[in-house]
């Protein structure tokens, strides 16, 4: 039995934000040598292959220090507007959710109740700093936050090609320096061994001590869009480590589909 709703939803939402396989590891294949400006003009091209609308249903398992559960996601997207997820556990609609650029509402149908919020709640609640461009990212399998007008650097490695917003150096030098709220995010990008989109992605935010791993095990091509099929997601902080591990089915691109979001007379605000 489903110990508590928000932990339902805080799944839902930080998949946006399958056995682990370690970036760094690779197929453990020396790859050839490529030069910086060939994988950022890659990453470039990635950063804007986005459809007008996705839909997809993602089966999902998600773990934590106390909790181990099993659910499905029904997701509606349309490009830079709106995303609608419908979470259902035992096939019984459990969460419905509207996200878009400024506001998340959350209908627990579970507890009867809403929650009307900012974006803000999804760092206030479940430590991960995202906006709305990073879950469409993160759904999509697209480079997360990525920049086309910064300056990036590659980081090599024999069995990887990665794709970095810090030199190594720099890197080494946050390690060691005492952690403040103003320091940079690093990001490290991971591109498929044929360069056809990304493979992984590790964001380290090194002043509140938060990692985010992300592997795109497996993907398909949908309609020219390189789409995920398999995604491994761990979210470390000092107070939790969540393990996300989520199967897409049924992709669509480009065929709208309707935002289904209902408050029900008689709900209250979520506790």
């Amino acid at each position: 039995m489903i110990r508590s709703t928000k932990l339902l939803l805080a799944a839902g939402i930080l998949l946006f934000t399958s056995c682990a396989k370690k970036l760094t590891e690779g197929d453990k294949q020396r790859l050839p040598r490529k030069k910086t400006q060939e994988l950022v003009d890659l990453m470039d091209s990635l950063s804007y292959l986005k459809p007008q609308f996705f839909y997809t249903k993602i089966a999902t398992d998600f773990s934590d220090t106390n909790t181990n559960i099993s659910f499905k996601t029904s997701v509606r997207m349309v490009k830079d507007s709106a995303i609608n997820t419908l979470i259902t556990y035992a096939n019984i609609p459990i969460v419905n959710a509207m996200i878009t650029n400024d506001s998340v509402t959350v209908v627990n149908k579970r507890d009867k109740c809403v929650i009307l919020q900012s974006l803000s709640y999804i760092k206030d609640n479940f430590g991960v700093d995202f906006n709305y461009r990073n879950i469409e990212e993160l759904i999509l399998g697209m480079p997360l936050d990525y920049d086309t007008t910064q300056k990036y650097f590659q980081i090599h490695d024999p069995f990887n090609y990665i794709i970095s917003s810090h030199k190594k150096r720099d890197i080494k030098k946050l390690d060691r320096q005492d952690k403040n709220p103003k320091e940079d995010i690093i990001i490290k990008y991971f591109l498929s061994d044929s360069l056809t989109g990304i493979k992984g992605m590790f964001i380290e935010s090194p002043s509140d001590s938060t990692s985010i791993q992300v592997d795109y095990l497996s993907r398909e091509f949908v309609q020219n869009y390189n789409v995920p099929k398999e995604v491994y997601i761990v979210i470390t902080s000092p107070r939790n480590q969540m393990r996300i591990n989520m199967t897409y089915n049924k992709v669509e691109i480009d065929e709208p589909q309707p935002l289904h979001l209902v408050i029900p007379e008689g709900y209250g605000k979520c506790d």
